[in-house]
């Protein structure tokens, strides 16, 4: 036979796990980390494209400015417009090669290297980036929308999700990055500080708008 005592603590147990399960019962509350994953994870994977807006600067100065259009959730294709002090330049990327010419002219186009086209920041696996991110005890800024994440990262944290990215970081002793999802789960922007140990700060600011369906991205012709 039970004794009372231990019958009544099974009681007890019960009603408690009845009233966990009775509706309108409290519902915990998502962690900051989780409602990103949530979203990330509910984010439509079809390819698209989306209007692109880069701008690098150090101090006050303006280093670089990239605006156009470019595909995700593919490998990294698209046409933009490189603006620097030297030389603005026409830029077409496909998936074998990146493609400049001088705006405004018709002459011929010069190829390089299609990983000329990435920076520090890996555009065609952004979502990625952001797990990285909250794997590196990243903070979730949940006031406003989107939701903004923010991590201190290094060269070698970003080479793990893109190789090139992460080398073009190479000389940097860390960076402090933020991302914002939007309720889609989208990564709508992205902003690096990136810190040397005796160079000046440079930070890139990454910000994507206006989604569309794929753009068609081919090897474009003198004309």
């Amino acid at each position: 036979m039970f004794h009372h005592r231990t019958a009544t603590l099974i009681l007890a147990l019960s009603g408690l796990m009845l009233s966990a399960c009775a509706p309108g019962s409290p519902v915990r509350a998502k962690t900051g980390r989780q409602v990103v994953r949530d979203r990330l994870a509910a984010a439509d994977d079809a390819p698209r494209s989306a209007a692109l807006r880069a701008v690098t600067e150090s101090g006050t100065g303006r280093l670089q400015l990239v605006v156009g259009r470019i595909n995700l959730n593919t490998p990294l294709t698209g046409r933009t417009t490189d603006k620097t002090e030297q030389y603005t330049e026409d830029v077409v990327i496909t998936r074998q090669k990146v493609y400049r010419r001088a705006s405004g002219t018709h002459g011929v186009w010069q190829e390089f290297p299609v990983s000329t086209a990435k920076g520090g920041i890996p555009v065609d696996r952004l979502p990625q980036y952001v797990h990285l991110m909250l794997g590196h005890s990243a903070t979730v800024h949940r006031g406003s929308e989107p939701v903004r994440v923010s991590a201190r990262l290094t060269p070698k944290d970003i080479e793990s999700v893109d190789r090139i990215a992460g080398r073009n970081l190479g000389p940097a002793t860390a960076i402090d990055a933020e991302a914002w999802i939007d309720e889609e789960g989208r990564v709508v922007r992205i902003r690096q500080e990136i810190h040397f140990a005796s160079d000046p700060d440079i930070r890139a600011t990454l910000t994507l708008t206006d989604f569309r369906s794929a753009i068609s991205v081919s090897t474009p012709v003198a004309r």
